[in-house]
């Protein structure tokens, strides 16, 4: 352990997180938002490069809704109305114009194998780009402070979320972090129950409704853990329930739900919070990285043996 105090302070900074691009606000905010709202704001996200022609009025009779709702989602994304709305799908439409970027990245039954590819490609590659923009800097110092002076660390996380709790507790076992990854809700709960003001319980849930993970989680900050969520949706209940929450921005598309740019994202986060546990503990950690892989050295085939040429007399790979 670092042997430092441990900060008593669970609140979240109160610095803002970058702006994420619009339609990336918009689909994290989706499943919050009104049933009228949230027929602008799929408008928005599917058809972006239209709705930025539009007049308001013409927006609110795509979606079926009213100028006034339109406004109101204008707020909910943080935009003062909606010109400067129009302004910024403009802007982002025109730069994804000149990126090159597929239109769309449903995957169609029509598509051919190389269309395939390049959406699957693109939409993996565009999760970790748009996570990596959108991260609350002053959130995730927070996050890698509480859990590099922890005690401990509970990882919940269940179905595709559970590989990444297990990737994360791999990682912070081998640099000597006391950490368990959870995927049973049983065993979830029996070890939430022994947390205190000195652990920090972790949440991953893409959706952030799943009832498994609020549950474990929600027990652990009833014992006194400090909650650390990792969703894609930052106003979805684990969030609420959070003390502090990191969120990716992945879209789960066609054929692709618990897609591999899910992962990718949450993955991209996780690699950014372990980077910083290690970089505050770098003594115990060299210590530690170099004594994991002492222990597996030995378990890999080694590369051939040299020998020198007779013609050249320089040293090269042996056969056989």
């Amino acid at each position: 352990m670092t042997g430092r105090k441990r900060s008593t302070s669970s609140a979240p900074p109160t610095a803002g997180p970058p702006q994420a691009e619009t339609v990336v606000r918009a689909r994290g905010l989706l499943p919050s938002l009104s049933p009228a709202e949230q027929r602008v704001g799929r408008v928005i996200i599917n058809e972006s490069a239209t709705a930025s022609r539009l007049t308001i009025t013409q927006l609110a009779a795509r979606s079926t809704t009213s100028e006034t709702t339109v406004i109101r989602f204008c707020r909910a994304l943080g935009f003062r109305g909606y010109p400067q709305l129009r302004l910024a799908l403009a802007s982002e439409t025109g730069r994804a114009a000149e990126a090159d970027e597929p239109v769309g990245s449903d995957i169609s039954p029509g598509d051919d194998l190389a269309q395939v590819v390049k959406k699957i490609a693109f939409a993996d590659a565009r999760a970790v780009e748009d996570t990596a923009s959108q991260i609350d800097i002053a959130v995730l110092e927070h996050v890698v402070e509480v859990v590099a002076d922890s005690r401990r660390v509970d990882i919940y996380g269940v179905g595709a979320s559970a590989f990444v709790a297990t990737d994360f507790q791999q990682k912070l076992h081998r640099i000597g972090r006391v950490s368990y990854a959870w995927s049973d809700l049983h065993l979830a709960l029996t070890s939430a129950a022994l947390l205190d003001g000195r652990d920090v319980a972790f949440g991953i849930s893409h959706t952030g409704t799943t009832t498994d993970t609020i549950e474990a989680f929600t027990e652990a900050k009833r014992h006194g853990a400090v909650t650390v969520a990792l969703t894609n949706f930052p106003k979805s209940p684990i969030a609420k329930a959070a003390d502090l929450v990191l969120t990716t921005a992945a879209r789960e598309t066609t054929f692709r739900s618990g897609a591999m740019s899910s992962r990718l994202a949450q993955l991209t986060v996780i690699d950014c919070v372990f980077v910083g546990v290690a970089q505050r503990t770098y003594e115990e950690t060299r210590q530690a990285l170099d004594a994991t892989y002492e222990a597996v050295r030995g378990r890999r085939i080694a590369p051939p043996a040299r020998r020198k040429s007779p013609t050249t007399g320089r040293a090269t790979r042996g056969r056989g």
